[in-house]
This record gives structure tokens, C-alpha cells and sequence, in this order.
């Protein structure tokens, strides 16, 4: 087990956050340990797709990430939808007993959060469809984990507003899982521009800090829209995720034509000044018949 996660104190802010969502551990489509212990005593292994997802999620965290943050450490966080479940009646899952789906998703997590570079993980909950209502699967495996809890003790928490500097200067980051979708690609950055101009509004009405970037997931498509303020840039940005097409894709606009988009993004801090690096992947079409 990694060893518990500790926030970090206000002169030791990350410089680094690498951020995946949408592992969707348990569904057949999905990013897959290298074999799956099911609860009667079998195993299930990886598919030839899942095989490719597993290579690229070495690769993320074994030479993106390291080349990335210069070998520098970093904070992880997981931004919702960590195991499948059984969403809206599906029967494409490895297991429909929750607590395989939970064991595989902590078997895959668990590795890369026992590496010497990771200083802190959080554990952000998403839709209840995949993660259980109130998000109980969600926190049953960011227990096992060992997440930051929040003030309510909850090791998988809504919302995280996260603080990252390098000396130079803070920022203030808002990690949600959920953000608006759309079935055209002539609006894709419409949602993503509406809630950063909310985040703002908000923000100003109550006279709070306002948030230099907001990261959010759940469409599976990657994006990012930059507006400059006086306080330089202000961003929101939308991950990709670690399943391919499911049944439902197929059905809707946008989606049922798109490849699927894999992978996750870094936030980073150089100068004081903060960025993102993405890391996307995607199959190829299938071959003309």
C-alpha cells in the first residue's frame, strides 16, 4: 500500500498535479490491470484493446510523466469515474459484483501511487451511474488508497479547490468531474467557456479568490479554453479519459463518430507561470473492408 497521503503545507505547494479521470475500471472497454482477481476465485484478463490502454498507461506514467515534470514530485489527482459499476442497465462489465470492480480499480491506482515522486492523492467523486449513489463506490476505493480526506473526512470528496506554487507565485485550482457536452464539434468549447466565465462570476459575487484554471471530465473529450485577465491567463480544461466506445456511444451525436480519446494532462508551474501539457491518445479507425 502507498503510504498515507499528506496535504501539503502552505511552503510546500505542488509544482507539478497530474490529473486522469474516467478509468472506468470494470467495464470491458475500459483501462484494465494486468489481470483481474474476481471474487469466486477466477481471473479475467485484458483484451487486445484493453492490452493497447494498459501500454499507454505505463507509458504516461513511466515516461510522460517523469519527462513532464523533470523528475520532479508531484501530486496525483484522480478527477471521478474510477470503476464502471453498471450504469443504466449495461452488461458490458468484466464483473457486476462492486467489489471486484473496486479491487481491480485500486490494483491499478495503487503501483503508480507508490512511486518516490507522488507527495499527495486526491480522489474527486463522479457520476453516481458509474460510482454508486452518493458516490460510495468512489470513496470505498479512495479509501483503500489512502486520498487526502476532506474536513468531512471523505476520502473521495465532490469538489477539490487545490493550491499549487513555486515560490513565485499561487494558484488556485477547481477539480468537479462534471461539465456540459454537446453533439456538435462546432460547440465543443461552449460549455467549458460557460463554466470558467461562472467560475468567475461566482467568484467576484462573493468575493472570493477567483480560481486560475478549473479542471473538469466526464465528456471523454479533451479541451482547453484561455481567456487573459489581469492576472494573466485563466483556463478551463477538460480531460480525456481511459475507456474506448462503449454500446452506448455509438448511439450518440458527436460521439458515435468521434475515436475515442485517451490519456491525462499535467498542470504545471514554471516561472510562475502555469500551463498544461495533455497526453492523448487514440486508435485508429477500422480498416476499409
Amino acid at each position: 500500500m502507498p503510504t498515507k497521503a499528506i496535504s501539503m503545507s502552505k511552503t510546500q505547494l505542488p509544482r507539478n498535479v497530474v490529473v486522469v479521470s474516467d478509468t472506468h475500471v470494470g467495464g470491458r472497454t475500459a483501462i484494465c490491470p494486468d489481470v483481474v482477481h474476481l471474487d469466486d476465485g477466477g481471473i479475467y484478463t485484458p483484451s487486445k484493446q484493453q492490452l493497447v490502454l494498459k501500454g499507454w498507461w505505463d507509458e504516461f506514467w513511466g515516461e510522460f510523466v517523469p519527462r513532464v515534470t523533470k523528475n520532479e514530485p508531484y501530486t496525483v489527482v484522480h478527477n471521478g469515474d474510477c470503476v464502471d459499476g453498471a450504469p443504466h442497465g449495461s452488461v458490458a462489465q468484466i464483473s457486476h459484483l462492486m467489489d471486484d470492480q473496486v479491487t481491480a480499480a485500486v490494483d491499478l491506482m495503487k503501483p503508480v501511487l507508490s512511486g518516490s515522486k507522488v507527495r499527495a492523492y486526491y480522489h474527486v467523486r463522479g457520476t453516481e451511474a458509474h460510482i454508486g449513489k452518493s458516490g460510495e463506490l468512489e470513496d470505498r476505493t479512495a479509501r483503500a488508497l489512502d486520498a487526502v480526506p476532506d474536513d468531512e473526512k471523505r476520502y473521495a470528496r465532490w469538489e477539490l479547490w487545490l493550491r499549487m506554487g513555486d515560490g513565485k507565485s499561487e494558484h488556485l485550482i477547481h477539480f468537479l468531474h462534471h461539465i456540459g457536452s454537446t453533439g456538435s464539434t462546432h460547440y465543443e468549447s461552449s460549455a467549458v467557456m460557460g463554466e470558467l466565465a461562472a467560475e468567475l462570476t461566482e467568484a467576484a459575487r462573493w468575493g472570493e479568490k477567483p480560481a486560475s484554471a478549473i479542471v473538469r471530465s466526464h465528456r471523454h473529450r479533451s479541451i482547453e479554453v484561455r481567456i487573459p485577465s489581469s492576472h494573466g491567463w485563466r483556463f478551463a480544461v477538460v480531460t480525456p479519459a481511459w475507456q474506448l466506445k462503449t454500446p452506448f456511444a455509438y448511439k450518440i451525436p458527436g460521439a458515435r463518430l468521434a475515436p475515442a480519446q485517451i490519456g491525462g494532462i499535467v498542470l504545471r508551474i514554471v516561472d510562475g507561470y502555469l500551463f498544461t501539457v495533455p497526453f492523448v491518445k487514440t486508435i485508429a479507425r477500422e480498416r476499409p473492408e
